[in-house]
């Protein structure tokens, strides 16, 4: 959906608008048990990375180099199968997607690959709100670095930085918006804690309604 609108939202998914976690855990746990890997961790470990790439998270979790991608492979085939039964959306996402689309142009920044995500976009009926999506295989270089969001930017048009704001749960989303020289809301109905999100960003909303109203009241 695109429209003039002078305001621009780029919102996360997992832990912004989505409830993944049942999904992402078990999947991870599954990985684990397919390749006969004694995971020392527990639940808390992983979510607590949920936001990083497959790759990233995995080498957090004890994983090593030489095997990454194995245990990726074994994870992507999985929640394929299992991510739209195990994904639903957060409680007031979309009252917060509807509400953007009503005075802004609204993309995906997303380190869950576009593979992955637009089926389950497509699964929940909320795929035509969305201007571009921007995933893993899209960049280089993911979140917290800024090429996702100037990617996302530059395929928008979108050359004043004035009025663009990036709704995301995890200090990831915020330092990409700040390595991109715009604007953030932390939200605490995800991943990341308020203590860590206060750091990097003025702006903290309880999740994506009351970022957007937030956004929506300061014009």
């Amino acid at each position: 959906m695109k429209n003039n609108y002078s305001i621009t939202c780029l919102f996360d998914l997992d832990g912004t608008l989505l409830c993944s976690t049942n999904a992402i855990v078990s999947t991870f746990y599954h990985s684990f048990n397919q390749i006969n890997y004694k995971f020392k961790g527990n639940d808390e470990d992983i979510k607590s990375l949920i936001g990083y790439p497959l790759e990233t998270m995995y080498k957090k979790l004890g994983i090593k180099d030489n095997l990454i991608d194995k245990f990726v492979l074994e994870y992507k085939k999985r929640y394929k199968t299992i991510s739209k039964n195990q994904t639903s959306l957060l409680p007031n996402a979309l009252k917060s997607i509807k509400l953007a689309n009503t005075f802004a142009r609204v993309s995906i920044v997303t380190t869950k690959t576009r593979q992955a995500t637009i089926p389950l976009l497509k699964h929940l009926k909320i795929d035509q709100y969305f201007e571009y999506i921007i995933g893993r295989e899209d960049v280089i270089n993911p979140k917290p670095h800024s090429e996702p969001i100037l990617k996302v930017l530059d395929l928008m048009n979108i050359k004043d930085k004035k009025n663009i704001w990036m709704i995301g749960d995890t200090i990831l989303d915020i330092k990409s918006a700040n390595s991109s020289k715009i604007n953030s809301i932390g939200l605490l109905c995800g991943y990341g804690k308020k203590e860590e999100l206060e750091k990097l960003t003025p702006y903290i909303a309880k999740d994506s309604l009351e970022a957007i109203k937030m956004i929506k009241n300061s014009l």
